[in-house]
């Protein structure tokens, strides 16, 4: 048997240490996700525009993150998809979409909520924006000479009640973004719920209402068809989607009801696993392919630092508390 010196010892010990926290710290950077797929929540049905806008954004960061796999669990006006992820283990392996509905409206809007808008989610990033836009059938305005925002509130504050605005039925976007328009207007029209968005833009289009708030990306064709007359953008600033179509906060100062959607994961996820996260998906985001593909669907990327998109969830959380509430819209 061979026997060291008590100095050689030593060394030996010290350099023992050093590789076995090197390992260590080796082992820590692999840890996540270690090959592991990343479940991503969609909390919508297949094919939507939420739905397809994560799928592409899962293609692009599997070089950064692994495989991404999308699971659509739709139902409850988005509430089941992401009461699953909020329950989820908090290990960086299940992530989620939170949208305007999900994280803002619902927990207004329902009477019993599966899960806390406030406190069960950790943001991760922004990832899109899409307009709305106060949309007016096209013959009624040339019948009623309106052609702008301003000729329109001129009609509307002198007739009160005589016009009518259509939705996707009571607590739509459509229906809160009218509700809160006509407060900050001071005019009144009557609201027409229809079951869901494609009856209330039919109904637009034939006449049977005067006006709505639609999303940019449904109502673009008819306005370039010149079926729908744009009159604003619901943004707080001019869309560069449609630079032409004035802000309501040109008018309406600091009124903004916007379409989006973002990534959260459960609340109990390491801070520097939700920094790689947003690395990868704001990098993806940034990317021109993203922004050119997203301009053809009339969507706008907008990635934020974690603290920002959590910062902005709690502002329109808050933001639609009086507006639900006000509209007396209820989901028992």
């Amino acid at each position: 048997m061979r026997f060291f010196p008590p100095q050689r010892c030593f060394d030996l010990l010290l350099i023992a240490i050093g590789l076995i926290a090197c390992a260590g710290n080796a082992a820590a950077q692999t840890a996540w996700p270690a090959g592991k797929p990343i479940r991503l929540i969609v909390p919508y049905a297949a094919g939507g525009p939420i739905d397809v806008t994560a799928r592409f954004l899962a293609e692009r960061v599997k070089d950064s993150l692994g495989p991404v796999i999308v699971e659509n669990r739709p139902g409850a006006g988005g509430n089941i998809g992401a009461d699953a992820v909020a329950k989820a283990a908090p290990d960086g392996l299940t992530i989620g979409i939170a949208a305007t509905a999900t994280h803002a409206v619902n927990p207004w809007l329902y009477a019993r909520m599966p899960y806390n808008a406030r406190t069960d989610f950790a943001p991760i990033t922004q990832m899109v924006r899409v307009p709305n836009v106060l949309v007016m059938n096209a013959d009624t305005a040339k019948r009623l000479n309106i052609d702008s925002l301003k000729s329109f509130l001129a009609y509307a504050k002198a007739h009160p009640g005589q016009l009518n605005v259509g939705s996707g039925g009571n607590g739509s976007a459509g229906h809160l973004a009218a509700e809160l328009f006509k407060a900050r207007a001071g005019i009144f029209a009557v609201h027409i719920p229809y079951n869901g968005g494609n009856p209330a833009q039919l109904a637009l289009l034939s006449g049977q209402v005067d006006f709505n708030f639609d999303n940019l990306a449904t109502a673009s064709a008819n306005i370039k068809a010149g079926k729908l007359l744009a009159l604003a953008v619901t943004t707080s600033q001019r869309s560069p989607l449609l630079p032409e179509v004035m802000a309501l906060s040109e008018v309406l100062p600091g009124f903004s009801v916007d379409t989006w959607w973002g990534l959260v994961a459960p609340a109990a996820t390491p801070k520097d696993t939700l920094a790689k996260l947003n690395q990868a998906f704001v990098s993806a985001l940034r990317s021109n392919e993203v922004r050119e593909r997203w301009a053809g669907m009339m969507a706008e990327a907008v990635p934020t630092d974690s603290e920002a998109f959590g910062r902005f969830m709690a502002s329109e959380l808050a933001k639609y508390e009086p507006v639900v509430k006000a509209s007396g819209a209820k989901v028992d």
